[in-house]
């Protein structure tokens, strides 16, 4: 039995921290998620898409319901959803109100509540929020019947007994009896096993700012003699947070991280060093094929560089050499003592330093 897992969504989520525009970029570019997913999950062939909570964020639109829903049955294969503290079952939630596909599966209230796939050879065991907390959940849980394999899909947190998000200890995990337990909440993919049940968060299938970097993407899960998964990356748009040591123009200290073709990718240079006359707006005009680039400024002033020319002191002299040094006819002599005199001034004034 080949599975998806996927969770955290977060569609329609109001992305504070952005400017009106992207906000509205990022709520269009996560609204293509849902047929991400099916379309990975028709391509490996899935027998079945586990779905860990959270896929809406607060009270979606109907147009955002919609294209969930007819994703959905698109897929053709049972679909379990719990939802989890952002998509809580309560009042006029999506959840309550709107007629699903038949092959999807929701659980909507807080107590853990199976049913069987007999076509799979399956149990699925999970449970719903329905207010922001949830407690937790596996205490003194057990599965039950004669299946092959017992899968949990819960949205919460492990080994984590004061929070207030279906904390799961990993001596639950251990005794529970599942074979899989598919989870969401948590941002980041990883995975652990504890005795017999292999237990993994997909994290987010895409970031939505520069507090979710790296790769985001879904779990495949296979299960055959025994239970194995890997992450799957998805063709999203992703967040790099970069900082860059400037030692000439800017423009270029940009230019060397940046990709040279168009991307939708999101980038948040930091130039830092020593640089005069550094105009942000103007160096991200020069890279049209990078829209959703933000560049900040944290460099000093070259005056402050080199202000211990002239001291009657070791350190004076010191940068007085480094100094004449930067005037080389040889560009690499030049360049290496200005990089000296950089890293020097900084030991000097207490910074962190970064060797190159």
């Amino acid at each position: 039995m080949r599975i998806l897992h996927s969770a955290d969504w977060h569609l329609d989520a109001p992305m504070s921290g952005h400017s009106e525009e992207k906000s509205q970029l990022l709520r269009s570019q996560l609204r293509k998620i849902p047929e991400l997913i099916v379309k990975l999950c028709l391509a490996e062939r899935c027998d079945l898409l586990l779905l860990s909570g959270d896929l809406f964020d607060g009270a979606p639109s109907k147009e955002c319901v919609a294209t969930v829903k007819a994703a959905l049955e698109k897929v053709k294969i049972p679909v379990v959803i719990s939802p989890g503290n952002h998509d809580f079952c309560a009042g006029s939630s999506p959840y309550l109100t709107e007629d699903w596909p038949e092959n999807v599966h929701i659980f909507t209230k807080p107590a853990v509540e199976s049913f069987a796939l007999p076509e799979l050879g399956c149990r699925i065991y999970g449970a719903g929020y329905d207010s922001m907390d949830c407690p937790g959940l596996l205490k003194d849980f057990q599965t039950c019947g004669d299946e092959k394999w017992h899968i949990g899909v819960f949205h919460a947190e492990a080994d984590t007994s004061s929070s207030h998000y279906c904390p799961i200890p990993k001596t639950q995990i251990r005794d529970s009896g599942l074979h899989y337990l598919a989870l969401g909440h948590i941002h980041k993919a990883s995975s652990l096993r504890v005795g017999d049940t292999l237990c993994a968060w997909p994290g987010c299938p895409m970031g939505k700012g520069f507090d979710e970097l790296g790769p985001k993407g879904v779990i495949l899960v296979q299960l055959e003699d025994s239970v194995s998964a890997g992450f799957v990356p998805l063709d999203v748009p992703r967040f790099f947070d970069e900082e860059v040591e400037v030692s000439g123009d800017p423009t270029d200290a940009v230019a060397a991280i940046l990709p040279a073709m168009e991307t939708p990718d999101y980038y948040r240079i930091t130039l830092t060093g020593y640089c005069e006359g550094v105009d942000c707006a103007q160096i991200q005009k020069a890279f049209p094929h990078v829209p959703n680039l933000t560049v900040l400024d944290e460099t000093l002033p070259e005056m402050d560089l080199w202000s211990a020319l002239g001291s009657d002191n070791l350190e004076g002299v010191y940068f007085s050499i480094l100094h004449d040094a930067t005037q080389s006819d040889s560009q690499t002599v030049a360049r290496r003592a200005k990089l000296a005199a950089q890293l020097s001034r900084k030991i000097l004034d207490g910074q962190e330093v970064k060797l190159p």
